[in-house]
């Protein structure tokens, strides 16, 4: 049965994510944005938290269950705060999560254990490919058997903190499937852009582009699970943190528009700009309900979990860019500026159709 009742063990989390979120991560996305880094020791405390550690289990170090629906709503919570600081505190989990839903047994221990104990680290993982065609489904970088090892060529694109990674996850496509492999770092043949990628939005995150030139990595590397999970995590998790930072432009548009006088009259009493907010509280709230669905479908082991995860992700992608341009509309004049943050927001906003791969729950 579906409940809307969260449980108090999610409470706890996702209070403590909201206050981190509002308190920490809000306050620093403007200097990060524009001074490219996130500090570290935001990162951190956001790490700290235990998002991740929660979803693993006691057996690798953890200290809970996986649950799609509990990451959804962290997610959604930090991306409200900011979203490249959501996504740089997930990072490691891109990688942990790729391997508890898709290692097996001997991976899981051999590789959770040392990220869930530890301080944050940058293990990351590579699907985004630099094609206009790009299908997660469908990947261009290739795994080969030779021997007792597989050989992985490729390109691969918005790979976070890909030069200082300890080790990451590569996708490719191994007999017209898609499936997942340990690279370690300084693996021969794996290559890292010198200069980091320039985008739009999340110039706080540092996004390199990786060329696999005939990367052996050894049979064992091979996660042997399906991909269709992983890329549901992937999609459940884009669409949660659109709906923070579609949340966010929408409360400080609303705000804006309930001080702004103009001839008189507060911004929020003229009827255009009333349709507009109302429209766009009530496209948020329609997608959190398509993304809890999603979530819950995943956690109960739906058949058409995968179905759910991707309608959630396009629509969410959708309703980003319209909520977060409509926000900037708002705020008139005021919304291009970078002293407002609703720029930033429509940034990122245009970016999640793109996202898949970078964030996971």
């Amino acid at each position: 049965m579906y409940s809307f009742e969260p449980s108090d063990e999610q409470k706890m989390l996702i209070d403590a994510v909201s206050r981190y979120a509002t308190s920490d991560l809000r306050k620093a996305a403007h200097d990060a944005e524009e001074n490219k880094e996130l500090p570290p020791k935001l990162i951190s405390k956001g790490w700290e938290l235990g998002v991740l550690q929660a979803s693993i289990p006691e057996a690798y170090s953890g200290f809970g269950e996986r649950s799609a629906l509990t990451g959804a709503l962290a997610a959604e919570e930090l991306a409200y705060g900011d979203l490249a600081g959501a996504l740089a505190v997930g990072t490691p989990g891109l990688f942990a999560l790729s391997v508890l839903l898709a290692g097996s047994e001997e991976q899981k221990k051999q590789y959770l254990p040392p990220i869930i104990e530890a301080d944050w680290k940058p293990y990351t993982a590579a699907l985004i490919e630099p094609a206009f065609d790009f299908d997660p489904n469908e990947l261009k970088t290739t795994a080969k058997a030779e021997g007792s090892d597989y050989i992985l060529t490729g390109e691969k694109t918005f790979v976070p903190f890909a030069d200082k990674a300890e080790a990451m996850i590569v996708y490719a496509r191994l007999k017209k499937e898609t499936k997942a492999f340990i690279v370690p770092k300084g693996a021969a043949g794996l290559k890292v852009g010198e200069e980091r990628e320039k985008l739009m939005g999340l110039n706080a995150v540092p996004f390199f582009k990786v060329t696999l030139d005939g990367v052996k990595v050894p049979k064992g590397n091979l996660l042997p699970g399906d991909f269709a999970p992983v890329l549901d995590a992937s999609r459940v998790a884009v669409a949660a943190m659109a709906i923070g930072v579609a949340k966010a432009a929408f409360g400080y548009s609303r705000d804006y528009a309930k001080d702004r006088d103009v001839f008189g009259v507060k911004v929020a009493q003229k009827q255009a700009i009333a349709f507009m907010l109302a429209e766009m509280a009530t496209e948020i709230e329609a997608i959190r309900l398509l993304v809890w669905e999603a979530a819950w479908a995943i956690d109960n082991k739906k058949e058409d979990a995968s179905q759910r995860a991707y309608l959630a992700v396009t629509g969410a992608s959708d309703m980003a860019m319209m909520v977060t341009d409509r926000a900037v509309q708002i705020l008139g004049g005021h919304g291009y500026i970078r002293e407002h943050p609703v720029e930033l927001w429509m940034r990122n906003g245009r970016g999640f159709a793109t996202f898949t791969g970078l964030a996971m729950v």
